[in-house]
Parts: structure tokens; sequence; C-alpha cells
């Protein structure tokens, strides 16, 4: 009898372990600072989520400022080499990696407001980009607007020679196009770059001017035009995905689904506060262009848009395909 009492207390054992041998917190990074609106409208709810959904075997903590390594180009990097199980970033950090994935932030392929649906629906057509991780959320800020430290933008001649910080090279071919010379720069470093006149603005979203301190440095800010959106990635390392039980990885991936509404939705809503307060503020002005250089600027980044498509169509990707099943009504 005395066996079988031990191989019992042994299975009691065995099970009462069970519960812990499968929680897993899975470590989030975001370069962002940790006052970023992503941590409580974006990460929290997420990590609820799941959490929720798994009986809190799988929880989140969310690392912000370069916790995990500094250098937010880096970021996708670290999701493949596991430094972190999941991270934020952005793909035109590394363009190269996603050709089609970038198709999305070319004037006019998407409506940057309404469209955050459309981006969730077609996100599959983007898994060979994501082979080496897995792609959890997707989702656009509203089109950047032209931030500038010193000199109005009224005219698309006003653009010719200054030096302007683009989000990514889609971005920086439109703004080749208006005249400018691009400056590719992580949003963490604009406020230093603006402020000792490195560069002479920023082509970046609304969001900008409370969440990177932005308005600080800003005294003009050019509305108008079909502009260039980014895109934001929430990716997961393979590994720490496939070490998940089949119920746990369907709840983090419907957990990433409402992640980018969640992050499209808090982008729009604090790049309308942020500009009502830009107006309010002494000594600062936004500039509504005129519908004549509205045209004048747009004329002039048609033939990027028909090219980027081009490019990526050439080398084998279905890229005609995804930008027409993103305009699809």
């Amino acid at each position: 009898m005395f066996p079988k009492m031990i191989t019992a207390a042994m299975m009691a054992a065995s099970l009462l372990a069970a519960p812990a041998a499968l929680a897993k917190e899975l470590k989030l990074a975001d370069f962002q600072p940790p006052t970023h609106f992503a941590l409580e409208r974006v990460y929290k709810p997420m990590g609820d989520a799941i959490s929720a959904a798994t009986n809190g075997e799988v929880t989140i903590k969310a690392y912000m400022g370069g916790e995990l390594g500094p250098g937010p180009a880096e970021q996708y990097n670290r999701a493949v080499d596991g430094v972190a199980d999941i991270v934020f970033g952005l793909p035109g950090y590394t363009a190269s990696t996603f050709p089609m994935t970038l198709l999305s932030e070319l004037p006019g392929v998407i409506d940057p407001i309404n469209d955050i649906e459309k981006i969730i629906e077609t996100q599959e057509m983007l898994d060979p980009e994501y082979r080496r991780v897995k792609l959890l959320a997707l989702w656009n800020n509203q089109p950047g607007v032209l931030f500038t430290a010193s000199k109005p933008i009224r005219k698309l001649e006003d653009l010719k020679g200054l030096k302007i910080r683009v989000p990514s090279r889609n971005a920086g071919l439109v703004l080749e196009a208006w005249g400018g010379s691009p400056v590719s720069m992580p949003a963490t470093e604009i406020y230093n770059a603006m402020q000792t006149g490195v560069i002479d603005g920023a082509m970046i979203d609304m969001s900008a001017l409370t969440a990177f301190r932005l308005a600080e440095v800003t005294k003009y800010v050019t509305v108008g035009m079909d502009t260039a959106t980014s895109q934001f990635f929430l990716v997961m390392n393979r590994d720490s995905f496939n070490e998940l039980t089949e119920d746990q990885q369907k709840a983090v991936l419907e957990a990433g689904k409402d992640a980018a509404r969640n992050g499209h939705a808090a982008w729009v809503e604090v790049s309308d506060k942020a500009q009502e307060e830009f107006v309010g503020m002494e000594g600062k002005e936004l500039i509504s262009l005129s519908d004549e250089e509205v045209a004048k600027f747009n004329a002039a980044s048609e033939p990027v848009i028909e090219k980027v498509i081009a490019e990526v169509e050439a080398t084998g990707l279905p890229a005609r395909a995804y930008v027409e099943a993103l305009k699809n009504d």
C-alpha cells in the first residue's frame, strides 16, 4: 500500500502544479515613453482580455521606453530573437521587410479614419511578410501632416529644400515629389532634431504634438493635402506563440484584433484633441491649404503611388490585389 500512497501523492501534487506550469507572463516591448497613451488604451485592455479568456494563465506585462532595449528600428528583431514575446513597432522603420504592408501607407489607398476593419480583414494577405513572427495587430494613425519649426508651408514651393523627417521610405518618396528633402528618423528623435535645427520639420500625425511633446518645438502645422499614414504593428515571437495551447493562441489573436481597433481609435482621438489644443496655443498656426494648393500637392504625389505599387508587383508580390482589397467597398 505504501508505494501506491506515494504514487497517489505524486499525482495529486502534479495536478496541483499544472496550472502554475501553464501560467505565462508575456513581455511586451514598446519604445514609446511610459506616459504614452498606448499603455492604458491598447496594452491594458489587451492584457485584461487575454487574462480573462485564459483564466489568468496568460498575462501581459508592458515594458515602455525601450526598457527591453534601445532603438525603435530594432523592435522587429527583438520579436524575432525572443528578447520580448510581443513588440510594438512600425513596419516603416524596416521598410524592406514589409513592402506589402507599407502599400496601405500611400496617399489615398485607405480612408485613414474609417478603414480599420478593412486592414483587419485583409491581414492574412500579409502573412508571408510576417513568417518569422506572428502578426497580432495592425492599424494606422491619422494622415501625416507637416510640422515645421519656423517656416510656414502655405504652398508647394515652400517645401523646396526643407529637411523633413519621414516615417518610412514611401512617405519619403511622397515628400521628394513635393520638393522636400526626406530624413529618416524615429519619432522619439524628432523633438531634439527640430529644436536644434537638424531638421526643419516632420511628417507625422497630430497625436505627436502631445505624445512626443512636439507642440513645444512646432510653430506651424500644414494640413489639407492627401498624405501618407503610418502603420503600427504588434508582432509576437513564433516560439512564444507556439508554446501556448490552441485556446490560448485564439485568445491572443482575438485580443490582437481588438488591440488594432483600440489602437486606431486612440490615435484618432488623441490626434483630434491635440489639434484642438494646438490651435488654442499662442504663437501657433494651423495652415489649411487652399483648394488650388491641395490639387498641386496631390498631383505631384500621384505618380509616386503608381510607381510604388508597380515596384512591389514586379517582385512577384500581389501588390495590386492587396490595394484593390483595401479599396473594395
